[in-house]
């Protein structure tokens, strides 16, 4: 019998080409993994020595980390894909938070040991959540994810800000912004020009030749490379047996959760570039193998770990499946991790010049923060509050940090840092708004009267059904299935159970479901009287009337659309949505093939019915009702 061919993913390339793929990674992973120990040996003003062991051990559990999570302990722990792992910037200001509240502001060596303290903690969390996260991830959607990430990247903008004027009081020196401003041009410009593997080098590129100048005219020095020992290794508790401390220990566990959401989101993007399947036990092996990276960090001097997105692109662009090409990437930060020197090196760039490349990275933190805030109704104004609520607390402690010093001892380290003030501010209301439904939550009957979560667990299914009427058009089914999962703990279960009833369906009862709703022709060419017996959703009724060239692409779409699907055009309307842009979504949908448009054109129903349980649920309640009419009203 013929043995079954290896996946791409296990094929081993020939050894030349292996370590040249491998330094490869080495060079696109580089600047992103060493200036996490520079931001924070910086910040807790420590001294070279210490600053180069942070380097080299950074780098040598990297090495570790990469060969955990690519080439597997034993069959649960590592996804088994070619992943990079480094240290995480989402750890950079709660880590130097922590240092400094645990020496009163002072920082230097006696820091550490509360940091390692918590980030092994914060390692044997995150392995043993793995197996539990699936049911933990629906308290992490966009809103919160996108919001701490937003409040991670503009907080950790403070600590470039430093490092760029050179820690100057007053007025910064003309030569040290210089250096700042020449280095983020230098990122930009190669960022602009240059595409394909020199782009993901740019901040590389960038320290390189800030560095160069600053040496040039003797502004840099590399006395402590010919200093430092030519071979080095950093050995368990290199600073002394950690110390735990519990605000300091929750600060990360809130850290290492977002990681896990990041991890996530790297593992499916790894498993599509691959062409690997990926399963829940995958992501499981990923995030365990996140947690005893970690713990060697917290063991061995470094920080916590997780994928790195740039050498994720990287599979990408080279199109190099194998993930031995990550273990031959491990081997070359292992050796590095053993040469002190090298880390004299890093531990030389001038601080304007580190300031402006992190300034470029720590802006582009903010950035992913933003696009994944992006993937929330937007208007919806409860998801306005998470985000400005949680910007908002964590600019006042970035800004102002001595609010800190008018809490007790204890909370002086989640209150200083920004960004777990704001972390907690999005997650706890998150909490409030979307999962704090309690059976006496309303949601409106089609008489404007109330009926209470209670109710509807014990009405009978004709009573369920009319109370729910509103959410489809003719088609009930959905709601008398959705009746069969009761009793609901909240309104967000009760949600829930009319989703999958839509989508889990039988074929005929599905095609009944699409045919009912009308064709976006039908919809958007009506007159306002009509429109509104056909749709009370909120997006249909915000469009603006079409123009004779729109009137002509819509009706051109629809059938167009119908003649190729066989069923109506629907879509979800948005309050933000213009004519134009439902046009061209529609152009887009007709070069799917029959089964994905047949499963859009149902998640777009889900979408309707959304909307119209969200409207059932302002009518019930006048204050929530007030409160989005504002936000509405703002758009």
């Amino acid at each position: 019998m013929a043995s079954q061919p290896k996946h791409p993913v296990d094929i081993v390339p020939p050894a030349p080409k292996l370590a040249a793929l491998g330094l490869q990674h080495v060079l696109a992973f580089y600047a992103g993994a060493v200036i996490v120990p520079l931001l924070i040996a910086s910040s807790l003003n420590l001294d070279a020595e210490t600053t180069i062991h942070l380097i080299n051990a950074d780098l040598l559990t990297c090495g570790i980390a990469t060969i955990i999570q690519s080439m597997g302990i034993g069959k649960h722990i590592g996804v088994r894909l070619p992943i990079v792992q480094g240290v995480t910037t989402t750890a950079v200001s709660p880590i130097i938070a922590i240092g400094l509240g645990a020496t009163d502001g002072e920082g230097g060596v006696a820091s550490l040991p509360t940091i390692y303290g918590a980030i092994i903690v914060a390692g044997l969390f995150t392995f043993f959540a793995a197996p539990v996260f699936g049911k933990v991830l629906r308290f992490f959607p966009p809103v919160v994810t996108g919001s701490v990430l937003l409040v991670m990247g503009t907080s950790l903008l403070a600590v470039s800000a430093n490092d760029f004027v050179n820690y100057a009081e007053g007025v910064p020196a003309t030569r040290d912004l210089l250096y700042g401003f020449g280095t983020l041009a230098v990122i930009i410009l190669v960022q602009r020009f240059s595409s394909g593997f020199v782009g993901t080098l740019a901040v590389l590129i960038g320290l390189v030749l800030g560095t160069g100048v600053a040496l040039a005219l003797g502004d840099a020095s590399f006395s402590e490379v010919s200093s430092s020992p030519a071979l080095g290794i950093t050995t368990p508790f290199y600073f002394g047996m950690p110390q735990f401390d519990l605000v300091a220990i929750f600060s990360l566990i809130i850290v290492m959760i977002i990681t896990m959401v990041e991890t996530t989101g790297d593992v499916f993007a790894t498993g599509e570039i691959v062409k690997k399947r990926i399963r829940r036990d995958d992501v499981v092996r990923a995030i365990r193998a996140d947690g005893v990276s970690t713990l060697v960090g917290g063991v061995m001097n470094s920080f916590p770990y997780t994928c790195f997105a740039q050498n994720v692109g990287l599979v990408r662009l080279t199109n190099v499946k194998s993930r031995w090409v990550a273990v031959a990437a491990a081997g070359f930060m292992i050796v590095l991790g053993l040469l002190p020197k090298a880390g004299a090196v890093v531990a030389a760039i001038p601080s304007p010049v580190l300031g402006g490349a992190s300034l470029a990275l720590f802006a582009n933190v903010a950035w992913v923060g933003l696009q994944t805030i992006a993937k929330s109704d937007l208007s919806d104004g409860r998801n306005s509050v998470i985000v400005t609520s949680a910007l908002g607390l964590a600019m006042l402690v970035t800004f102002k940090p001595e609010v800190a010093s008018a809490f007790p001892e204890w909370a002086q380290t989640f209150v200083s840092s920004g960004m777990s003030i704001g972390a907690i501010t999005a997650i706890l209301l998150n909490l409030l708004f979307f999962h704090t439904s309690s059976a006496s939550a309303q949601v409106s009957r089609a008489d404007g009267k109330g009926v209470s979560l209670n109710e509807l667990n014990e009405a009978s299914r004709e009573e369920f059904t009319a109370a729910l009427r509103p959410l489809f058009n003719n088609e009930t089914w959905p709601l008398e299935l959705a009746w069969q999962s009761r009793p609901f703990s909240d309104v967000n279960e009760l949600r829930a159970a009319i989703q999958v009833a839509v989508l889990t369906a039988d074929a005929e009862r599905r095609d009944a479901l699409i045919h009912d709703y009308p064709a976006m022709d039908e919809l958007l060419l009506a007159s306002a009287d009509e429109a509104a017996n056909i749709s009370a959703d909120r997006g249909s009724l915000g469009l603006s009337e079409l123009d004779d060239v729109q009137t002509e692409r819509i009706t051109e779409l629809s059938a167009a659309y119908r003649e190729r699907f066989g069923m109506p055009f629907v879509a979800y309307l948005d309050t933000n949505d213009t004519v134009d842009r439902v046009i061209d979504a529609g152009v887009r949908r007709l070069a799917n093939s029959d089964a994905q448009e047949y499963r859009i054109a149902l998640s777009e129903i889900v979408e309707i019915a959304n909307d119209r349980f969200d409207i059932l649920l302002a009518d019930a309640n006048p204050v929530r009702s007030s409160w989005d009419r504002k936000f509405t009203e703002v758009d």
